[in-house]
């Protein structure tokens, strides 16, 4: 199979292309060559704009996970129009190549994220459960709503709506472990909103399932089917480190330190696989502490 993959050099992509590069054929779109060559090896093809490309039918599938990451830095102005347009701006412009063809990719499989539903309190969350309208909810709405603009009855799109990845490569977790090494860690505010966490092998293992299952479409949960309070989360972390579990974080601190971005880290979802278990995929990970103790081992050995 030949892909067309973006965002490959980053925390997902590039575990992802260790699963790819054996069996298909990678192309990955990057700003940055060099990066391509020197994260992933010379025997990726880079290409540096979609304007190298009259169409994507050279393409069997196109999997689209590049964007500006969403936690990071404090939501000025312009940090949000970063976050957005790294997401509409590029899908947009995939799905246009993409319609330009005659015979395009038979499946486009496109990122977004469990911040769709916006603040869900304790609710079991589904892909059919209704928003709460916010910010995180207004980008990955629209974001999906471009991709959905490839579907056709040549292509099928699948949007993975993902959680808190743990990997030991990067993510929220790699951030979080020093504190709790010093035994400074601790839950956030009450500790009682929900945080759906999934390990990065099971997003790759979920990535290759709709890769390679021509009945799946639409959204999926990419979640294990697990999901456990700010509190659960962090006592397990400590568990797992051998570490105390007594500091906590308030949440003022975290409004002064993040203003709006911190809704991220103080309200939370509940969110369920529905889909994915429907459709027949099975997690390897799908308990917490059996994925933060691969995690931490494979941190320790990097």
């Amino acid at each position: 199979m030949k892909i067309l993959l973006t965002g490959g050099t980053g925390f997902i992509g590039r575990r992802l292309m260790s699963h790819l590069r054996t069996h298909h054929q990678v192309s990955v779109l990057s700003r940055s060559p060099t990066k391509v060559y020197q994260r992933l090896g010379h025997d990726i093809e880079a290409l540096l704009s979609l304007d190298e490309l009259d169409n994507l039918d050279q393409f069997d599938a196109v999997i689209n996970l590049a964007g500006e990451p969403i936690a990071d830095k404090r939501w000025s102005p312009a940090q949000k129009e970063r976050i957005c347009q790294s997401r509409w701006q590029l899908t947009a412009q995939l799905v246009d190549k993409l319609k330009a063809g005659s015979a395009p990719p038979k499946v486009m499989i496109s990122g977004s994220a469990v911040g769709f539903y916006g603040r869900q309190g304790d609710t079991l969350v589904d892909e059919d459960s209704r928003p709460h309208p916010e910010f995180s909810h207004e980008v990955c709405a629209r974001w999906e709503q471009q991709a959905l603009a490839a579907q056709s009855e040549q292509t099928r799109v699948c949007l993975i709506r993902l959680g808190m990845v743990l990997g030991a490569e990067g993510g929220a977790l790699k951030k979080m472990v020093p504190g709790y090494r010093f035994g400074l860690g601790g839950p956030i505010g009450s500790g009682k909103q929900y945080m759906s966490w999934i390990h990065i092998e099971d997003v790759v293992n979920l990535i290759l399932f709709l890769l390679e299952h021509e009945e799946c479409h639409g959204a999926f949960n990419a979640t294990a089917p697990e999901p456990v309070t700010n509190e659960q989360f962090s006592r397990c972390l400590a568990q797992v480190l051998g570490k105390p579990h007594f500091a906590r974080i308030p949440a003022w601190s975290m409004k002064l330190l993040f203003g709006e971005m911190a809704q991220l880290l103080l309200n939370g979802q509940r969110v369920m696989p529905v889909r994915l278990q429907q459709a027949g995929f099975h997690f390897r990970y799908p308990s917490l502490d059996k994925a933060l103790k691969e995690t931490l081992s494979a941190m320790l050995k990097t």
